[in-house]
């Protein structure tokens, strides 16, 4: 079973010019073509996509997917260096990982500071309002 570029666009999520892109910067191998020079992507060929949107995804770059497709492309004798490529890359995704998890610390801590905050200030809008409709209720002193 084949897809179309626009059947992939959707599948992947990715414009169509971005999957031209991939295929001219040797991202993805030569995607075949039906008549009318009409792209023909395979199951590999997603397969390839979900694993570059993957990678890309996590903060690899563009040149190192770039290298790891070439490394791929040289077959089984480039496994050893395509497993420590996608060990590190782990390493900084986990990296980010903590990272975000500090931000997201921070910004909870924040949120629990600020609505704390707006609790207390409503509180004491409600305390003046009460005075205020106290004293609104005493006739004033002739």
């Amino acid at each position: 079973m084949g897809y179309t570029i626009k059947q992939v666009a959707e599948k992947t999520k990715l414009d169509a010019h971005v999957l031209r892109y991939y295929e001219k910067e040797g991202l993805l191998s030569p995607v075949s073509r039906k008549k009318g020079g009409i792209r023909h992507y395979s199951e590999d060929d997603l397969e390839w996509l979900g694993l570059i949107r993957c990678l890309k995804n996590t903060g690899m770059s563009i040149k190192q997917i770039k290298s790891f497709v070439d490394l791929s492309a040289q077959g089984k004798e480039t496994l050893k260096e395509r497993c420590d490529m996608l060990v590190e890359h782990k390493k900084n995704v986990e990296a980010q990982i903590r990272e975000m998890g500090k931000h997201l610390e921070k910004v909870s801590h924040k949120i629990s500071h600020f609505t704390a905050q707006h609790e207390e200030y409503v509180k004491e809008q409600d305390r003046h309002n009460v005075c205020d409709e106290a004293s609104a209720a005493v006739p004033p002193a002739r």
